[in-house]
């Protein structure tokens, strides 16, 4: 089997269609459609039909697909492990980190890491964490910092993870800032402003008021941390919101109550996400000890 083969099929999955597989990499469309060509005449079978300008994959690419991935994983693996280890990094480095980690934690981190190796280039992708997961099965990066949640498949591996506490909030001048000691059932009664029903910070929310048996009103979702900051400071609705954001534009509510998230390193299962990464794991958790 020959690996250009399975790499031309796997990139045909992963952009959609010949001419952007060609694309990324490098080459012609026909040599695309020839490297295909030579995959299926070996099995003997389709494994992708053209849909118009897009591709799709047939029962047997299905089936193949993983294997293809696992085989070009360790080929990735074993290239790394002859590399020869250098001194200092260098080149440019591919890493996805959702909007509040890449504002709120990453820039510490990577300004640290720039000068202990100048060389070193790194390419964010900011993301919502739910897609990361996806992009990192397209091998778009080697390693992504995101909110994790319950349903992490067994392709992916944690490589650190820390706690994120979140707390109340409400403008200064929401009726709940004026509550000495408000409840869940307090808040029950008011506009929360909340990121979308598919964020893992809504489920803990939402979990929360369900097993006490109240209603969530939330209204005028977004994923975007910031902006929900805003909209609270303003009065338009309580929020839940972490520790790193909190300011004078904020009151935090004493709801007896906890709430929290877990961030962490995400990269795929038995895929060397590389030296470069893992000198950043190393520094990342460094930091987080001497910040107690």
């Amino acid at each position: 089997m020959q690996t250009q083969s399975l790499a031309a099929f796997v990139a045909i999955v992963d952009s959609g269609s010949f001419s952007a597989a060609a694309d990324q990499l490098g080459v012609s469309q026909s040599a695309i459609s020839k490297r295909l060509a030579n995959l299926e005449q070996q099995y003997n079978r389709p494994l992708i039909e053209r849909d118009g300008r897009h591709a799709r994959l047939t029962e047997a690419g299905e089936r193949l697909l993983p294997h293809a991935r696992q085989v070009l994983d360790e080929l990735h693996n074993a290239r790394l492990s002859l590399e020869q280890p250098a001194r200092s990094f260098s080149g440019p480095v591919r890493l996805i980190t959702s909007h509040h980690i890449g504002l709120h934690h990453l820039p510490v981190w990577l300004k640290t890491f720039r000068l202990q190796h100048p060389g070193v280039q790194f390419q964010l992708q900011f993301m919502e964490s739910e897609q990361a997961f996806a992009a990192l099965q397209r091998r778009e990066a080697s390693l992504a910092l995101i909110t994790l949640n319950d349903r992490l498949q067994q392709h992916f591996e944690l490589h650190h993870t820390w706690q994120d506490p979140m707390y109340f909030v409400c403008g200064r001048d929401h009726p709940l800032a004026a509550l000495p000691q408000p409840t869940l059932g307090d808040l029950a009664q008011h506009e929360a402003i909340l990121p979308a029903a598919t964020t893992e910070t809504y489920r803990v929310v939402s979990h929360l008021f369900l097993v006490n048996g109240l209603r969530l009103q939330a209204q005028m979702p977004t994923n975007y941390l910031e902006t929900i900051k805003m909209m609270t400071s303003v009065g338009l609705g309580w929020s839940v919101l972490p520790g790193t954001m909190l300011d004078d534009e904020l009151v935090q509510l004493p709801v007896p109550a906890n709430v929290s998230r877990v961030l962490g390193a995400v990269g795929l299962w038995r895929r060397d996400p590389g030296p470069v990464a893992r000198a950043l794991l190393e520094l990342i958790q460094q930091e987080q000890a001497q910040a107690g």
